[in-house]
Parts: C-alpha cells; sequence; structure tokens
C-alpha cells in the first residue's frame, strides 16, 4: 500500500478500478447462472461438473482454433518471406546483367 501513496491520485485510481474489474468479472466459468459462470445454455446454466466441464470444452475448442489461426499466418507469413527472397534473388541478377551491360558500353567507346 505505500507504493500507492506515492503515485499520483489518477495512476493510483486507475489501477485500483482495474483491480476492482478483474477481480469481480468472471468468477469460475460453468458454476451456473449469477454465481459467475454466465449463461451459455442449458447445461451451464445449470453449473454443477457438467457446466464445468463444457466451459473447458469450450475453452479448449477456442485455444485450438486459436493455434490453427497461428498455424495458418506462420505459414503465410513463411510464404512470403520465401517470394521475397526469389524477388531478391531475381532482381541481383538483373543488378549483375546491367552492370554487364555497362562494362560492355564502355569497352566499346
Amino acid at each position: 500500500m505505500r507504493i500507492c501513496r506515492l503515485l499520483k491520485p489518477n495512476l493510483r485510481n486507475f489501477f485500483a478500478t482495474h483491480i476492482r474489474m478483474a477481480s469481480d468479472q468472471l468468477g469460475e466459468l460453468g458454476k451456473g447462472v449469477g454465481k459467475g459462470g454466465g449463461g451459455g445454455g442449458a447445461v451451464r446454466e445449470a453449473g454443477g461438473a457438467f457446466g464445468r466441464r463444457q466451459a473447458a470444452e469450450e475453452e479448449m475448442y477456442f485455444k485450438r482454433k486459436e493455434q490453427e489461426q497461428l498455424a495458418v499466418l506462420r505459414k503465410h507469413h513463411q510464404e512470403e518471406i520465401d517470394h521475397h527472397k526469389r524477388e531478391i534473388q531475381r532482381l541481383q541478377q538483373e543488378i549483375i546483367r546491367h552492370e554487364g551491360r555497362i562494362r560492355k558500353l564502355r569497352l566499346d567507346d
């Protein structure tokens, strides 16, 4: 609490509000309506073991979806990197070809 006294009043209020919001936000998922579990269907509204199980399955589903999306995004970025590397090589060959033409023109003078 000593740190809170050292902070400016507006920062102190921000941190206190943020901590309060985070602590009251969810509760335990799947506990039932009015108990922090939310209303995610009949099973979750009833609460109990089945509600917690459904909440856990939903969390796992969304985590898997997120992992799949990240894998697709990584693959896309790697393809972009490979494409740009090929383009760099092509442009470097063009530079070498043009430098050769310039050398040939200088020798012809």
